[in-house]
């Protein structure tokens, strides 16, 4: 594997030496703009693999995208070759229809330790959910950034990640009431320790989670790339672009409903995505908004 690979494919053209946030910012952003957050290897009838080289292999070479575990196990790797001082993390994502966290580890995230002070890095949560900036490891704290207002809480040693959103305007009126929809202004998102983990930790979900009916990623396939003004999501046949405050307090979430051959259309030209095998693209019943 080669970092220079990786930088290229993520646009970097910058510092390889400062070790500093501004640096750590810059590589956040050019991954979450070049490295979609997808899993349709799942609805193509391959695998999601863990181990780095598959992974290099397929988000580099190959210049697919990929789920947290994947694109969060890329960064980590890069962020270290770098010489960032990075720990893994486990995190426990919020289900809104049941109210609660999930009991299992579903969701790997980053801690990177810069100058004493510590801060989360995430490129594997996409949607309107993702975070553009690191995030300082400081309880209670409102951290605007362009697609929301994030806060990070501790209680008992145990770290919760929410969001304070914008109002949204849907110009097509037919999708007023999708399911994609986030109709929550303030949304928890996940909650964490800061107990070290390896990506061994995550080997019996990865297989779970694109092996189990119960799993969201059975049920849907999806892909969304951030942009510098907002983020494109593309969910079984139905494509949709927000546009972080196109008025002032306000997102615009525009919405289209595609054919096949349009979807694969979508994929090579918002997604900078050629798929080798058959995509069947599925919306199923699971919870999922965008």
């Amino acid at each position: 594997m080669d970092i220079e690979a990786y930088f290229e494919r993520i646009g970097y053209k910058n510092s390889r030496n400062k070790l500093d946030l501004e640096t750590l910012t810059d590589i956040l952003q050019h991954q979450i703009r070049a490295i979609p957050f997808e899993n349709l290897n799942i609805h193509c009838g391959e695998s999601m693999e863990l181990d780095l080289e598959t992974i290099f292999d397929q988000v580099v070479r190959r210049k697919r995208g990929g789920w947290c575990l994947q694109v969060n196990h890329l960064l980590y790797w890069a962020l270290t070759t770098m010489g960032f001082q990075t720990t893994m993390l486990g995190g426990y994502v919020y289900n809104t229809p049941a109210n609660k966290y999930s009991s299992g580890m579903i969701h790997l995230l980053l801690q990177v330790t810069i100058s004493g002070k510590n801060y989360i890095a995430d490129a594997g949560f996409g949607r309107s959910y993702q975070m553009w900036q690191p995030l300082e490891l400081i309880s209670g704290k409102d951290q605007p950034q362009v697609p929301c207002i994030f806060r990070l809480t501790e209680e008992e040693r145990i770290w919760y990640l929410d969001q304070i959103r914008r109002e949204q305007h849907i110009p097509n009126q037919e999708f007023l009431n999708s399911d994609l929809l986030e109709m929550n202004k303030h949304r928890k998102i996940y909650s964490f320790t800061l107990e070290p983990r390896t990506i061994e930790d995550f080997e019996s979900v990865n297989t779970y989670l694109q092996t189990s009916p119960a799993s969201v990623f059975t049920s849907k396939s999806f892909c969304s790339l951030q942009t510098p003004e907002g983020v494109h999501c593309l969910v079984g046949f139905t494509l949709t672009y927000r546009r972080f405050t196109y008025k002032d307090g306000v997102d615009l979430v525009e919405f289209k409903t595609l054919n096949e051959e349009e979807v694969k259309e979508v994929l090579k030209t918002i997604f900078h995505i050629s798929l080798e095998r058959k995509l069947v693209p599925k919306h199923g019943d699971r919870y999922f908004t965008i």
